[in-house]
């Protein structure tokens, strides 16, 4: 039997001016880029769960509209996407049942959705693939697959994971490459799209199966670049360590999400740099607190935090690790000021570097809900503009379309040439006052561009 895992890669922005902006301003597509070109680990994983006796391969597709054949000669086909691509998944997947091959869907998307999906496939599955793969796989093989395979009342046992077969990568065609470290996230955050949707747990996966990826992916890619694959990977601070020495033994360079709180800790940053981050994503939302008020839903966590962003920037940056800040626009109780207060804090706190997005309610989320709640909502059910770049609810404190030519305009001047150079050039500048402190500090871990 011969199986094809597809991965729709890539989100388009839908905004014409912004795309115009966008083209002409390449540090605003630059983490994007980096984030479209990564190859999915959910696939890589399930390949690993797949007997050796079924051919395996894996296909990632960026633009339906430029393969007119379809991609490989399968049995079946298994599809994950997200919500910007699902109309692309399910063309795709309605091309392949046209032929006679059976469509199993899955990832974020067709779990919030799955009666949506199960339009276009033979069979959904709904929740995390590890749990419930082997059984998708007996059934496929034995011609009686089921239409809906639920694995949420199965959190996976991180201690059982299978090695990502990286080996069906072509991997010439990437930068860095991903591995996991723990799945989920303590805090709740309204908007949040990721692995908590999937399921609500927070587990970590023991450091010897994480070095085991490591070690496969050196043995395939002499000097790699690594992403964590994670939510935030030192909400659990004991095992993070562990962690940092163990990957301290590896010569590794590595980039990652967490939160604030890492800034409180100087042990943990001091692994972070010896270990070989060379960068981190941290989630700030807004600067100094606006509206994030209720946006982590569990202890309020980001608007506790709010005061100390700046100090943690400046802590974590002073051990020679950049920081992306990333900042959602269009939160309640923000107005059209928030662009200039963005743009002020950026400039400020002397952050290497700058995400910013639209806040965005992607289905099967809180945020989503409220806002059907609250008939906020613009456009419901064109999920494709779910790219985190498009204006898909009607905000509070300003209208959508203040929220969108605000956006564009904190764009061209976050984004303009010299402002990007000039957040480079005062990193480096810190970074060299740094190792002068930390003679030890590698300068290896800093090759790697940044974003």
């Amino acid at each position: 039997m011969r199986l094809g895992l597809i991965a729709m890669s890539g989100v388009r922005v839908h905004d014409p001016e912004l795309v115009s902006v966008g083209l002409t301003l390449p540090g605003f597509v630059e983490r994007g880029r980096t984030v479209a070109s990564l190859p999915s680990l959910g696939l890589l994983t399930l390949a690993g769960l797949t007997p050796p006796a079924i051919d395996v391969e894996y296909i990632e597709v960026p633009d339906l509209a430029e393969i007119p054949d379809l991609p490989g000669h399968f049995d079946a086909v298994a599809i994950s996407t997200l919500s910007a691509r699902c109309q692309d998944a399910y063309r795709l997947a309605d091309r392949y049942r046209a032929t006679g091959t059976l469509v199993i869907l899955g990832g974020l998307h067709v779990t919030a959705l799955p009666e949506e999906a199960s339009q276009h496939a033979d069979a959904v599955v709904v929740g995390e693939g590890e749990p419930i793969w082997p059984q998708v796989v007996g059934d496929l093989v034995r011609g009686r697959l089921r239409p809906f395979y639920d694995a949420r009342p199965m959190p996976f046992d991180l201690h059982a994971a299978p090695l990502p077969r990286f080996e069906l990568l072509d991997l010439e065609r990437y930068d860095r490459l991903t591995v996991q470290t723990q799945r989920g996230c303590p805090y709740d955050c309204e908007f949040c799209a990721a692995s908590i949707r999937l399921s609500p747990s927070y587990r970590v996966k023991p450091v010897e199966k994480v070095l085991s990826e490591v070690r496969h992916i050196r043995s395939l890619w002499a000097d790699p670049y690594l992403e964590l694959a994670d939510d935030n990977t030192f909400a659990d601070r004991r095992h993070g360590k562990e962690l940092l020495r163990a990957l301290s033994r590896e010569g590794l360079r590595w980039f990652t999400e967490t939160d604030v709180s890492v800034a409180d800790d100087d042990e943990l940053l001091g692994l972070m740099r010896d270990s070989g981050c060379t960068q981190v994503l941290i989630g700030l939302e807004s600067p100094a607190g606006a509206g994030l008020a209720g946006v982590e839903r569990h202890s309020d966590f980001k608007a506790r935090r709010a005061a100390h962003q700046a100090e943690a920037i400046a802590r974590v940056q002073a051990h020679g690790i950049s920081v992306i800040g990333c900042f959602v626009l269009g939160l309640d109780g923000t107005g059209p000021e928030s662009f200039d207060s963005v743009l002020e804090f950026v400039e400020s706190t002397g952050l290497h570097e700058v995400q910013v997005t639209l806040l965005t309610p992607f289905p099967g989320t809180p945020l989503y809900e409220r806002l059907r709640r609250e008939d906020r909502l613009l456009h419901d059910g064109e999920w494709e503009r779910c790219t985190l770049f498009d204006v898909c609810f009607r905000p509070d404190r300003m209208t959508a379309e203040e929220l969108r030519v605000g956006f564009r305009g904190l764009v061209q001047r976050l984004y303009d040439e010299e402002a990007v150079a000039r957040r480079r050039r005062r990193f480096r500048e810190m970074l060299r006052a740094s190792r002068s402190r930390h003679p030890d500090m590698r300068r290896r871990h800093h090759e790697h561009p940044s974003g």
